[in-house]
């Protein structure tokens, strides 16, 4: 995975708008971190698979970190802390966000196959 490019990342999300896409989200601050240190708040959420279609994407933000926002019929999907994505896919975006340890904190994923 490479450092975010704002303008690739964009021009990749417009390949997917008004399509039925899969979609991949997940966030976890360490959830399992708790098990070895209970001052850790754990927190995650996933979802994989979903069929969603989008009217307008977008990518914002300052470098290191960027957020994603995808407009639905009736709603949004939005992911933020986004450092990373894959450029050597070409039929799915993946993007991720690290932490300074370099383990993943958050990750959106958009494909017209399921994951």
């Amino acid at each position: 995975m490479q450092r975010i490019i704002p303008s690739e990342v964009q021009r990749r999300i417009e390949l997917f708008t008004d399509q039925d896409i899969y979609v991949h989200m997940e966030m976890t601050t360490g959830a399992y971190a708790a098990h070895h240190d209970s001052s850790k708040h754990p927190a995650a959420n996933f979802i994989s698979n979903a069929v969603i279609r989008f009217s307008h994407g977008s990518i914002s933000g300052v470098d290191p970190y960027y957020r994603v926002g995808l407009k639905l019929g009736q709603g949004w999907v939005y992911t933020e802390g986004l450092t990373h994505y894959e450029e050597s896919e070409t039929d799915r975006l993946i993007m991720a966000g690290h932490n300074s340890e370099g383990k993943l904190v958050v990750a959106l994923q958009l494909s017209r196959e399921p994951f």
